[in-house]
């Protein structure tokens, strides 16, 4: 079994250190003998799904995600709505995550259209307001009834406003989608858009493996992750909570 891990446009939006989420699903995957292959999906490249795949989208400036529009606009944009309909892995940090939408305009009034995954819409900034940025914490629930946080740091001034989807979470501490209503993030299916970094992935373990499990049961329905010893990790997890409460 074979794990492959596309990083949509891997030099352009890594703005937040991204590829620590490429690194994150890497190292858990080989730490349990699962085979990792990492793809870098650049303008111009078409994306070649395995059957057994996570997509990767990370956040740019404004400049970056303006010369993906044109590219997102064809058989590429296709591919990603495709693969979110049949159920494919997807994660959308900040910029990526707005590109996931159906358009994110700039300050300066230009409309560029997303990819449609998600049922939202993101607007800039009012000038009046401030940029979102600080800690984060999220409580998302789980498809069993139960409930984890997310931790995070934000930085953006899109607001983005949702539509007919699902937020991934709500905010317990932060800003989130548009600092007013409450929400953070959406999902579909396992399609999952954030505006969470720094890097998301290191800092939330178990939502890494959520993210690998449910690409691997794509055809292995019964698979299962074995549990690795977090100590480590969830101490890490701990303090980033306590930092983001400002207990430390």
């Amino acid at each position: 079994m074979k794990l492959t891990i596309h990083h949509l446009y891997a030099n352009m939006m890594n703005l937040y250190g991204d590829r620590g989420n490429v690194i994150s699903i890497k190292k858990r995957c080989e730490w349990r003998g699962i085979a990792v292959e990492v793809v870098d999906v650049d303008l111009g490249e078409k994306i070649r799904p395995t059957g057994c795949d996570i997509f990767l989208f990370g956040g740019g400036q404004d400049r970056e995600q303006a010369l993906l529009v044109e590219d997102l606009s064809g058989s590429k944009g296709a591919d990603l709505r495709a693969i979110a309909d049949d159920g494919g892995v997807i994660l959308g940090v900040c910029g990526g995550y707005q590109l996931m939408g159906h358009s994110y305009e700039t300050p300066e009034g230009d409309r560029l259209s997303g990819v449609g995954i998600f049922d939202l819409r993101t607007e800039p900034r009012k000038p009046h307001e401030e940029r979102l940025i600080g800690n984060v914490i999220v409580r998302v629930g789980l498809p069993d009834g139960s409930e984890r946080e997310l931790v995070g740091f934000e930085n953006h001034g899109g607001r983005t406003r949702l539509g007919d989807v699902e937020p991934l979470g709500y905010v317990v501490l932060g800003h989130g989608n548009n600092g007013e209503d409450g929400t953070e993030g959406a999902r579909r299916d396992n399609c999952y858009g954030t505006y969470l970094h720094g890097s998301l992935l290191p800092k939330n373990p178990w939502f890494t493996d959520l993210l690998i499990e449910s690409a691997i049961r794509r055809v292995d329905d019964s698979f299962k992750l074995e549990p690795l010893d977090d100590s480590a990790e969830q101490a890490a997890f701990a303090a980033a909570v306590e930092r983001a409460r400002g207990r430390r």
